[in-house]
């Protein structure tokens, strides 16, 4: 069983591992041996392109964290706030709320309507709350946490009630300690879900100063392919871009972009499976 457990987790980490040596192999190795896991010609080219602009990369840097840490810690708080009345079998609109949660699931209002809703009505555009709210509230985020929250004994509630506590302190000092496998679970995949944004920023953000670090990325190799390839670039451009390390460079921004979040990953690692199968739905 050892062996066979040995052997997923190395076909696990070979994927990875070969992301590292792309991103360390010159191109003209990758275009002549192909793809390998110790690199034939080593290259630093693709992490100097990368880090050309240091601080608009960590400007990029900076606005992720910041919107991926304020958007978790609200959307951890809204979604259990959402989550324990749907909990209850004894709040009057119960199964309303419920059916309300799980339709949204199933339809959604279209991008359109969506973009002139942040745009015209909320006036969000330019601001790094178009980055945060959007992701606040997940629908099956709520369905997790409620099958969670069905788990916990009523019992404890009602002895709350009895000593005389109200509804927010039940919930800020009873419910919240006991879902904390349910919370560090869900939070670490909100944390993926803004630390990942990119396409939130590509309809709302044209100020270089709220560009997050997916999208300067991306834009980083999209400039890199249109120098290279179209016919409006100055032949100055398309020279510097024709020999430009396009597979080596995204391995390198996959290393980039992903590298924070996996250091993180082994602190909620003790929650994370506990999280996904008590917090199973049930009806």
């Amino acid at each position: 069983m050892n062996v066979f457990f040995i052997i997923v987790c190395l076909m696990i980490a070979l994927p990875f591992l070969l992301v590292i040596s792309i991103s360390l192999t010159s191109e003209d190795a990758l275009s002549q041996f192909g793809y390998n896991l110790l690199p034939k010609a080593w290259s630093f080219e693709a992490y100097r392109i990368v880090f050309e602009k240091p601080t608009t990369l960590l400007r990029g840097y900076g606005v992720t964290i910041l919107i991926t840490v304020i958007g978790t810690l609200l959307s951890l708080l809204l979604t259990a706030m959402m989550a324990y009345p749907l909990s209850r079998r004894d709040f009057r609109y119960n199964r309303q709320l419920t059916f309300f949660v799980f339709f949204t699931m199933l339809f959604n209002g279209g991008l359109i309507p969506f973009y002139i809703l942040m745009t015209q009505y909320l006036h969000l555009k330019n601001t790094l709350a178009a980055l945060i709210i959007p992701g606040l509230l997940s629908p099956f985020n709520i369905m997790i946490m409620k099958g969670f929250l069905d788990k916990i004994s009523k019992e404890i509630i009602e002895s709350a009630k009895v000593d005389g506590a109200r509804e927010f302190r039940i919930f800020f000092q009873i419910i919240l300690p006991l879902s904390t496998p349910a919370l560090a679970t869900l939070g670490l995949l909100i944390s993926f879900g803004y630390w990942n944004e990119w396409f939130n920023a590509l309809l709302f953000i044209d100020n270089d100063k709220f560009i997050p670090l997916q999208l300067l990325l991306v834009r980083i190799l999209s400039q890199a392919d249109f120098l290279a390839n179209s016919p409006m670039a100055e032949v100055s451009d398309k020279l510097k871009y024709a020999s430009f390390p396009t597979l080596s460079v995204r391995m390198a921004m996959a290393i980039v972009a992903s590298g924070p979040m996996l250091l993180i990953f082994p602190f909620f690692q003790k929650y994370f499976v506990k999280g996904i199968t008590v917090g199973s739905l049930k009806e």
